[in-house]
């Protein structure tokens, strides 16, 4: 799993791509505040590697809670900027800065 910031100057937004190694899963997608941790919206594209990416227009001096979805299961990135308990989900989820 990684993760790659890349700051626009003439924007306020960050392009975040995530990418996530799973050879043997059918789907991927990143859920988290920054898209309502729905599903669909954070779906990434599985590349012929077997390495599922996506990039997303983040807007700059945030933080945002995260987590991968594969194949119907919640994972963590070991490459979050840190991890933070949630209440609501009653476990960890990476944190990202930007």
């Amino acid at each position: 799993m990684s993760i790659k910031k890349q700051f626009i100057k003439s924007k306020p937004v960050c392009k975040v791509t995530f990418s996530v190694e799973a050879k043997e899963a059918t789907n991927a997608s990143v859920v988290g505040d920054f898209n309502n941790w729905s599903v669909e919206d954070g779906v990434l594209n599985k590349l012929k590697n077997g390495t599922f990416k996506g990039v997303f227009e983040l807007a700059k001096d945030a933080s945002y809670e995260f987590k991968y979805v594969i194949d119907g299961e919640y994972v963590n990135d070991n490459e979050a900027d840190s991890l933070k308990w949630n209440e609501f989900a009653g476990t960890q989820n990476g944190v990202l800065e930007v």
